[in-house]
Protein backbone atom coordinates (compact mmCIF):
# COMPACT_ATOMS: atom_id res chain seq x y z
CA UNK A 1 0.00 0.00 0.00
CA UNK A 2 2.81 2.39 0.94
CA UNK A 3 4.48 1.67 -2.42
CA UNK A 4 1.26 2.47 -4.27
CA UNK A 5 0.92 5.75 -2.38
CA UNK A 6 4.48 6.78 -3.32
CA UNK A 7 3.86 5.97 -6.98
CA UNK A 8 0.62 7.95 -6.92
CA UNK A 9 2.38 10.92 -5.30
CA UNK A 10 5.20 10.83 -7.86
CA UNK A 11 2.69 10.67 -10.70
CA UNK A 12 0.84 13.66 -9.29
CA UNK A 13 4.08 15.66 -9.08
CA UNK A 14 4.94 14.88 -12.72
CA UNK A 15 1.45 15.86 -13.80
CA UNK A 16 1.69 19.13 -11.90
CA UNK A 17 5.17 20.02 -13.21
CA UNK A 18 5.26 22.97 -15.64
CA UNK A 19 5.94 22.17 -19.28
CA UNK A 20 9.56 22.46 -20.51
CA UNK A 21 10.63 26.03 -21.17
CA UNK A 22 10.54 26.88 -24.88
CA UNK A 23 13.31 29.37 -25.51
CA UNK A 24 12.85 31.98 -28.20
CA UNK A 25 15.08 31.77 -31.27
CA UNK A 26 15.63 34.42 -33.96
CA UNK A 27 13.38 32.50 -36.43
CA UNK A 28 10.65 32.07 -33.80
CA UNK A 29 10.66 35.81 -33.04
CA UNK A 30 10.28 36.55 -36.75
CA UNK A 31 7.47 34.01 -37.04
CA UNK A 32 5.62 35.61 -34.10
CA UNK A 33 6.03 39.21 -35.34
CA UNK A 34 3.00 41.22 -36.46
CA UNK A 35 2.47 42.34 -40.09
CA UNK A 36 2.44 45.99 -39.01
CA UNK A 37 6.03 45.66 -37.75
CA UNK A 38 7.34 45.19 -41.28
CA UNK A 39 8.15 47.92 -43.82
CA UNK A 40 7.83 47.37 -47.57
CA UNK A 41 10.89 48.19 -49.70
CA UNK A 42 9.99 50.52 -52.61
CA UNK A 43 10.14 48.93 -56.07
CA UNK A 44 12.52 51.67 -57.25
CA UNK A 45 14.99 50.57 -54.55
CA UNK A 46 15.13 46.96 -55.76
CA UNK A 47 17.65 46.13 -58.50
CA UNK A 48 17.20 42.75 -60.18
CA UNK A 49 20.30 41.10 -61.61
CA UNK A 50 19.33 38.16 -63.84
CA UNK A 51 22.19 35.86 -64.78
CA UNK A 52 22.11 34.00 -68.10
CA UNK A 53 21.88 30.70 -66.21
CA UNK A 54 18.47 31.75 -64.87
CA UNK A 55 19.56 32.73 -61.36
CA UNK A 56 18.41 36.05 -59.91
CA UNK A 57 20.13 38.35 -57.42
CA UNK A 58 18.10 41.15 -55.80
CA UNK A 59 19.86 44.22 -54.43
CA UNK A 60 18.21 46.81 -52.19
CA UNK A 61 19.65 50.24 -52.97
CA UNK A 62 20.42 52.80 -50.26
CA UNK A 63 19.60 56.33 -51.48
CA UNK A 64 19.53 57.48 -47.85
CA UNK A 65 23.31 57.06 -47.73
CA UNK A 66 24.56 57.40 -51.33
CA UNK A 67 21.96 59.40 -53.29
CA UNK A 68 24.18 60.39 -56.24
CA UNK A 69 25.62 56.93 -56.76
CA UNK A 70 22.17 55.35 -56.43
CA UNK A 71 20.74 57.81 -58.97
CA UNK A 72 23.54 56.76 -61.34
CA UNK A 73 22.79 53.07 -60.77
CA UNK A 74 19.11 53.58 -61.44
CA UNK A 75 19.90 55.45 -64.67
CA UNK A 76 22.28 52.69 -65.77
CA UNK A 77 19.67 50.02 -65.06
CA UNK A 78 16.94 51.88 -66.95
CA UNK A 79 19.21 52.35 -69.97
CA UNK A 80 20.18 48.68 -70.23
CA UNK A 81 23.82 49.54 -69.55
CA UNK A 82 24.59 46.16 -67.95
CA UNK A 83 23.21 44.00 -70.77
CA UNK A 84 26.20 41.92 -71.84
CA UNK A 85 28.04 42.61 -68.57
CA UNK A 86 29.46 39.85 -66.38
CA UNK A 87 30.76 38.86 -62.97
CA UNK A 88 34.47 38.84 -63.70
CA UNK A 89 36.10 38.83 -60.27
CA UNK A 90 35.46 36.49 -57.35
CA UNK A 91 37.99 36.76 -54.52
CA UNK A 92 37.72 34.19 -51.75
CA UNK A 93 36.40 35.54 -48.43
CA UNK A 94 36.16 39.01 -49.94
CA UNK A 95 34.04 40.14 -52.90
CA UNK A 96 32.34 39.20 -56.16
CA UNK A 97 32.52 42.06 -58.68
CA UNK A 98 30.51 42.69 -61.83
CA UNK A 99 30.12 45.23 -64.60
CA UNK A 100 31.47 45.91 -68.09
CA UNK A 101 35.11 45.72 -66.95
CA UNK A 102 36.46 49.01 -68.26
CA UNK A 103 34.49 48.97 -71.52
CA UNK A 104 33.82 52.21 -73.41
CA UNK A 105 30.06 51.64 -73.45
CA UNK A 106 28.31 55.03 -73.57
CA UNK A 107 26.69 56.31 -70.39
CA UNK A 108 23.21 57.82 -70.03
CA UNK A 109 23.29 61.62 -70.12
CA UNK A 110 22.06 61.90 -66.52
CA UNK A 111 24.95 59.90 -65.04
CA UNK A 112 27.32 61.92 -62.86
CA UNK A 113 30.73 60.68 -63.98
CA UNK A 114 32.54 61.95 -60.89
CA UNK A 115 30.17 61.65 -57.92
CA UNK A 116 31.04 63.06 -54.49
CA UNK A 117 32.72 60.72 -52.00
CA UNK A 118 29.57 59.32 -50.45
CA UNK A 119 31.48 57.29 -47.89
CA UNK A 120 29.50 58.71 -44.97
CA UNK A 121 26.65 61.15 -44.41
CA UNK A 122 25.49 63.54 -41.71
CA UNK A 123 24.19 61.84 -38.58
CA UNK A 124 21.61 64.58 -38.16
CA UNK A 125 18.14 63.48 -39.23
CA UNK A 126 18.71 59.77 -38.58
CA UNK A 127 16.79 57.99 -35.84
CA UNK A 128 19.28 55.45 -34.52
CA UNK A 129 18.41 52.29 -32.61
CA UNK A 130 21.71 51.46 -30.81
CA UNK A 131 23.03 47.92 -31.02
CA UNK A 132 24.21 48.12 -27.41
CA UNK A 133 27.41 46.15 -28.08
CA UNK A 134 30.89 47.51 -28.72
CA UNK A 135 32.39 47.80 -32.20
CA UNK A 136 36.00 47.68 -33.39
CA UNK A 137 35.55 50.09 -36.29
CA UNK A 138 33.30 52.88 -35.01
CA UNK A 139 32.49 54.65 -31.74
CA UNK A 140 28.95 53.27 -31.94
CA UNK A 141 26.75 51.13 -34.17
CA UNK A 142 23.06 50.46 -34.53
CA UNK A 143 20.21 50.63 -37.01
CA UNK A 144 18.26 53.23 -38.92
CA UNK A 145 15.46 52.87 -41.47
CA UNK A 146 16.17 49.17 -41.76
CA UNK A 147 19.93 49.51 -42.32
CA UNK A 148 22.85 48.60 -40.07
CA UNK A 149 24.83 51.76 -39.41
CA UNK A 150 28.11 52.83 -37.84
CA UNK A 151 28.21 56.35 -36.43
CA UNK A 152 30.29 58.92 -34.61
CA UNK A 153 28.21 61.29 -32.50
CA UNK A 154 31.16 63.61 -31.88
CA UNK A 155 31.97 63.97 -35.58
CA UNK A 156 28.27 63.95 -36.52
CA UNK A 157 28.68 61.30 -39.22
CA UNK A 158 27.13 57.94 -40.07
CA UNK A 159 27.99 55.28 -42.62
CA UNK A 160 26.86 51.92 -43.88
CA UNK A 161 29.26 49.16 -42.78
CA UNK A 162 30.73 46.50 -45.03
CA UNK A 163 28.98 43.31 -43.93
CA UNK A 164 28.27 40.06 -45.74
CA UNK A 165 26.13 40.85 -48.84
CA UNK A 166 26.84 44.60 -48.70
CA UNK A 167 27.13 46.15 -52.17
CA UNK A 168 29.78 48.77 -52.90
CA UNK A 169 31.08 50.78 -55.86
CA UNK A 170 34.33 49.74 -57.50
CA UNK A 171 36.73 52.64 -57.96
CA UNK A 172 40.29 53.53 -58.90
CA UNK A 173 42.69 55.29 -56.55
CA UNK A 174 41.48 58.44 -54.79
CA UNK A 175 40.24 60.98 -55.73
CA UNK A 176 38.22 58.67 -58.01
CA UNK A 177 34.96 57.61 -56.33
CA UNK A 178 33.53 55.28 -58.98
CA UNK A 179 30.40 56.24 -60.88
CA UNK A 180 28.47 53.01 -60.15
CA UNK A 181 29.07 51.01 -63.31
CA UNK A 182 31.30 48.52 -61.52
CA UNK A 183 29.80 47.03 -58.36
CA UNK A 184 30.76 44.32 -55.89
CA UNK A 185 29.11 42.33 -53.13
CA UNK A 186 30.93 41.14 -50.01
CA UNK A 187 30.91 37.33 -49.98
CA UNK A 188 33.03 36.66 -46.91
CA UNK A 189 33.62 37.93 -43.42
CA UNK A 190 32.55 41.59 -43.35
CA UNK A 191 35.53 43.62 -44.72
CA UNK A 192 34.96 46.49 -42.30
CA UNK A 193 38.36 48.02 -43.13
CA UNK A 194 36.63 49.30 -46.29
CA UNK A 195 34.18 51.38 -44.24
CA UNK A 196 34.33 55.08 -45.19
CA UNK A 197 36.79 54.19 -47.98
CA UNK A 198 34.29 53.15 -50.67
CA UNK A 199 30.66 54.08 -51.26
CA UNK A 200 28.28 51.40 -49.97
CA UNK A 201 25.14 51.64 -52.10
CA UNK A 202 23.05 48.72 -50.92
CA UNK A 203 22.83 45.08 -49.93
CA UNK A 204 21.84 41.80 -51.54
CA UNK A 205 18.49 40.76 -50.08
CA UNK A 206 18.05 37.63 -52.19
CA UNK A 207 20.42 35.40 -54.14
CA UNK A 208 23.75 36.16 -52.46
CA UNK A 209 24.40 32.40 -52.54
CA UNK A 210 24.61 32.60 -56.34
CA UNK A 211 27.63 34.87 -55.99
CA UNK A 212 29.20 33.32 -52.91
CA UNK A 213 29.27 29.84 -54.51
CA UNK A 214 30.99 30.90 -57.74
CA UNK A 215 34.44 29.51 -58.59
CA UNK A 216 37.21 31.74 -57.26
CA UNK A 217 39.34 33.64 -59.72
CA UNK A 218 42.95 32.48 -59.96
CA UNK A 219 44.54 35.81 -60.88
CA UNK A 220 45.55 38.58 -58.46
CA UNK A 221 42.58 39.95 -56.47
CA UNK A 222 40.39 37.09 -57.69
CA UNK A 223 40.03 38.12 -61.33
CA UNK A 224 39.24 35.32 -63.75
CA UNK A 225 42.20 34.55 -65.99
CA UNK A 226 40.10 33.74 -69.07
CA UNK A 227 37.04 35.70 -70.20
CA UNK A 228 35.33 32.36 -70.80
CA UNK A 229 35.20 31.99 -67.00
CA UNK A 230 33.19 35.19 -66.59
CA UNK A 231 29.61 34.69 -65.40
CA UNK A 232 27.38 36.44 -67.97
CA UNK A 233 24.57 38.75 -66.91
CA UNK A 234 21.42 38.64 -69.01
CA UNK A 235 19.71 41.72 -67.66
CA UNK A 236 19.72 44.28 -64.86
CA UNK A 237 16.48 46.11 -64.13
CA UNK A 238 14.73 47.94 -61.34
CA UNK A 239 11.66 46.20 -59.96
CA UNK A 240 9.73 49.36 -60.85
CA UNK A 241 10.44 48.65 -64.55
CA UNK A 242 8.40 45.43 -64.41
CA UNK A 243 4.61 45.20 -64.62
CA UNK A 244 3.03 45.41 -61.18
CA UNK A 245 2.08 41.73 -61.09
CA UNK A 246 5.63 40.59 -61.94
CA UNK A 247 7.53 42.65 -59.37
CA UNK A 248 9.27 40.82 -56.54
CA UNK A 249 8.44 42.37 -53.18
CA UNK A 250 10.50 42.47 -50.02
CA UNK A 251 10.08 43.95 -46.57
CA UNK A 252 12.29 44.53 -43.54
CA UNK A 253 11.57 44.36 -39.81
CA UNK A 254 11.28 47.89 -38.43
CA UNK A 255 14.11 48.57 -35.99
CA UNK A 256 11.75 50.55 -33.75
CA UNK A 257 9.33 47.63 -33.40
CA UNK A 258 8.86 45.44 -30.32
CA UNK A 259 9.71 42.31 -32.32
CA UNK A 260 13.01 43.81 -33.47
CA UNK A 261 13.96 44.62 -29.87
CA UNK A 262 13.11 41.07 -28.85
CA UNK A 263 14.94 39.62 -31.86
CA UNK A 264 18.05 41.63 -30.97
CA UNK A 265 17.95 40.42 -27.35
CA UNK A 266 17.76 36.84 -28.55
CA UNK A 267 20.65 37.36 -30.99
CA UNK A 268 22.79 38.56 -28.09
CA UNK A 269 21.75 35.83 -25.66
CA UNK A 270 20.85 32.54 -27.33
CA UNK A 271 19.41 30.18 -24.73
CA UNK A 272 17.84 27.43 -26.80
CA UNK A 273 18.98 23.83 -26.42
CA UNK A 274 22.22 24.07 -28.43
CA UNK A 275 23.64 27.18 -26.73
CA UNK A 276 25.19 26.34 -23.38
CA UNK A 277 26.56 29.82 -22.68
CA UNK A 278 24.81 33.09 -23.76
CA UNK A 279 27.28 35.45 -25.45
CA UNK A 280 25.97 38.63 -23.84
CA UNK A 281 26.57 40.65 -27.00
CA UNK A 282 26.68 40.51 -30.78
CA UNK A 283 28.67 41.92 -33.68
CA UNK A 284 26.78 44.30 -35.96
CA UNK A 285 27.45 42.17 -39.04
CA UNK A 286 26.05 39.12 -37.22
CA UNK A 287 22.81 40.90 -36.43
CA UNK A 288 21.70 42.30 -39.78
CA UNK A 289 18.13 43.58 -40.06
CA UNK A 290 15.78 40.74 -41.05
CA UNK A 291 14.53 41.04 -44.64
CA UNK A 292 12.01 38.68 -46.22
CA UNK A 293 9.87 38.34 -49.34
CA UNK A 294 6.57 40.15 -48.86
CA UNK A 295 3.32 38.28 -49.27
Amino acid sequence: MRHLLLVAAATALVAAAPPPVKYATPPSVIAESRPGEWQAIPADDLMLIDLKNGQRIVVQLAPLFAPVHVANIRALARSGYWQGAAIYRVQDNYVAQWGNNDSDKPLPASVVKKPPAEYHRALRGLRITPLGSSDSYAPAVGYTAGWPVAYDAKAGTANLPHCYASVGVGRDLSPDTGMGGELYAAIGHGPRSLDRVIAVVGRVVSGIEHMASLPRGTEALGFYKERTSDVPIANVRLASMLPEAERPRFEYLKDKSASFARWLRVKKNRQDEFYIRPAGGVDLCNALVPVRPAK
